[in-house]
């Protein structure tokens, strides 16, 4: 039997809204997470109270505050993916100059857990916390390319979104990408999610030989040559494998 209190599972999908998009008011959150403006609002006055969000009186809108900031730090230290891969993301972006991501799949999307942002004027800017679909991009490709079958055919029965004319947009071509990256053991993106984005992921695994997460690498198409490209690639292989092994990955 599955115990769920309404109003705890409300108060939290308005506080992960929040979250996901800050500077909302009370009409458009309440819109977003189904419930009167009414409820909404005694729900946010609670999470205002317990110091998880704050309201800006001039316009009206909610953000996160400083109890959330507790929780989000507490959850990085606990989370030992995290714990592990983060303090080598900084290396990795030195010793390629371009930003470092790693992505976890939550149901049919991929979230950015951790990143080292590239110093460099020109980026790829992504945040932690960001959600993207399985099928555009290096690291989404790659989770999804090792998921669950199950998972692979909820999405490929999708309406597969289109944002740049290099995305995905066909089960088919889908499905044929997938076997190419489980042959390949990397994943690589040419403008599919956004159009001057390149991107080259490699799996992390954990002891059982399960992939838990992806480690990418993403640079501008303005500057990445089909030369800096491959080295992307075999970087982010090496240091994936490395990675894994501290996971406790025993495999080749």
């Amino acid at each position: 039997m599955t115990y769920i209190v309404d109003a705890v599972d409300e108060a939290l999908g308005l506080l992960l809204l929040v979250a996901e998009h800050p500077s909302l008011g009370v009409t458009e959150l309440a819109r977003r997470a189904g419930l009167t403006k009414a409820r909404a609002f005694r729900l946010l006055a609670t999470l205002e109270h317990r110091g998880m969000i704050a309201r800006e009186p001039a316009a009206a809108v909610y953000k996160l505050s400083y109890n959330a900031l507790l929780v989000g730090n507490a959850a990085r230290d606990q989370f030992d993916l995290v714990k592990v891969v983060a303090p080598r993301l900084a290396a990795i972006g030195a010793a390629c100059g371009e930003n470092v991501i790693v992505r976890v799949r939550d149901g049919l999307e991929s979230v950015c857990v951790a990143r080292h942002e590239s110093s460099q004027s020109v980026r790829v800017h992504t945040e932690v916390g960001n959600r993207r679909p399985l099928h555009v991009g290096a690291s989404g490709k790659l989770l999804l390319a090792f998921a669950a079958p199950e998972v692979v055919d909820a999405v490929a029965a999708q309406s597969l979104e289109r944002f740049t004319e290099r995305t995905i947009a066909t089960a088919e071509q889908l499905r044929e990408e997938l076997a190419a990256i489980r042959a390949a053991g990397h994943a690589v993106s040419l403008g599919e999610r956004d159009a001057d984005a390149v991107s080259a992921a490699a799996p992390l695994r954990d002891h059982g030989g399960a992939v838990v997460a992806s480690l990418s690498i993403a640079s501008p198409a303005s500057r990445t040559t089909p030369e800096a490209l491959d080295r992307h690639v075999a970087m982010v292989v090496e240091e994936a494998a490395a990675l894994s092994r501290a996971l406790g990955y025993a495999g080749g």
